[in-house]
């Protein structure tokens, strides 16, 4: 039951993001998950377990968990975190049970998400957040987390409450106030989502490869020429600015270890969000990444062939199915992405 000074949260579309950020929360906040009734029913049976660079955590007494929207009703905070194809379909179902004060946040990939939160719900506020790491389901109910970084949540007075629980949570978290920029930012790093579902290796192992880093260094020099085009300035997240990325990426590997040893800093089980998506026989977010930079390549008169190459490599993976997607080696992928057809 709800008691006046714990803040109340829903979490809709809880899948692996969904399911981390609302198990941690559930020490401070009266959190209710809001997914499929397979995903829902596993938690029930089984219960939450979160790994990470943080050990084990197993949250008693909570979260509840649901799977109709109806229970976002009467929540301070609703953390949106279905993919970014759901977001309108997912802000349709909660329009009819959201209370006029509850606080909307959008903690999903992709540049767009808040816009279409608040066209779909005049009224109330949205805000946006990035979860900077990977989380993938390692069982029916556990969820881990392969790499660090702060969660970051737009800086808006709304907000305080939320990032209050989360410091009191153990979640890291940082207020910004340039979330558009941090977003791209957030964009340019997935772009090696599709590269990674593509290899089907770790991360660590992946991006210890330089010709997969190079078919990465191509796709976010196709996205930094869209962005200068369209306007765009990501914000720099790292040691190392945004636009210097792509000539860090293509260092030989020896070299590449030494400078870039906190990129490197993963755990041997985290993968990409997509690469669980393939798995799992899922529609990925590929429209939603490589696919947005070809669409604001093409908006501006400019071209991204990698980018669109990756896209439809990925598309046919998912076509083909579970265990049936081609496994693309470094050099295999690298000379796709340079062929001309």
């Amino acid at each position: 039951m709800s008691t006046p000074d714990r803040l109340r949260i829903a979490v809709f579309g809880a899948g692996s993001i969904g399911c981390h950020l609302g198990g941690l929360l559930a020490a401070v906040a009266d959190v209710t998950l809001i997914g499929r009734p397979a995903a829902m029913a596993a938690i029930d049976r089984h219960g939450l377990t979160l790994t990470g660079p943080v050990g084990t955590h197993r949250p008693t007494g909570g979260p509840a968990l649901a799977t109709d929207p109806a229970a976002a009703a009467g929540a301070d905070f609703v953390l949106v975190t279905v993919k970014s194809t759901d977001t309108v379909a997912a802000a349709r179902e909660l329009a009819g049970h959201l209370d006029a004060a509850s606080v909307v946040v959008s903690f999903q990939n992709g540049l767009h998400n808040p816009r279409l939160l608040r066209a779909e719900l005049p009224g109330h506020r949205v805000l946006a957040g990035m979860v900077p790491y990977n989380v993938v389901r390692t069982g029916p109910a556990a969820f881990h987390q392969g790499s660090g970084g702060r969660v970051m949540l737009e800086d808006a007075p709304q907000a305080a409450a939320l990032a209050t629980a989360a410091g009191a949570a153990g979640l890291r978290l940082e207020l910004r106030s340039d979330m558009p920029a941090v977003q791209a930012a957030k964009l340019l790093m997935n772009l090696n989502n599709a590269i990674n579902a593509l290899s089907d290796l770790p991360l660590r192992e992946q991006l210890g490869q330089r010709p997969y880093r190079a078919c990465l260094a191509r796709c976010q020099r196709e996205a930094l020429a869209a962005f200068r085009a369209g306007g765009i300035r990501p914000a720099q997240l790292g040691p190392v600015p945004a636009t210097r990325t792509p000539y860090l990426l293509r260092l030989p590997d020896a070299l590449f270890r030494r400078l870039a040893a906190a990129s490197l800093r993963i755990d041997a089980q985290a993968r990409s969000s997509m690469w669980e998506d393939l798995q799992r026989g899922r529609p990925t977010e590929v429209d939603s990444l490589q696919g947005e930079v070809v669409a604001l390549a093409e908006r501006h008169g400019l071209t991204a062939p990698a980018n669109a190459r990756l896209a439809a490599l990925v598309r046919a993976a998912e076509q083909a199915g579970p265990g049936a997607a081609r496994r693309w080696s470094g050099p295999e992928l690298l000379a796709e992405l340079t062929r001309e057809d």
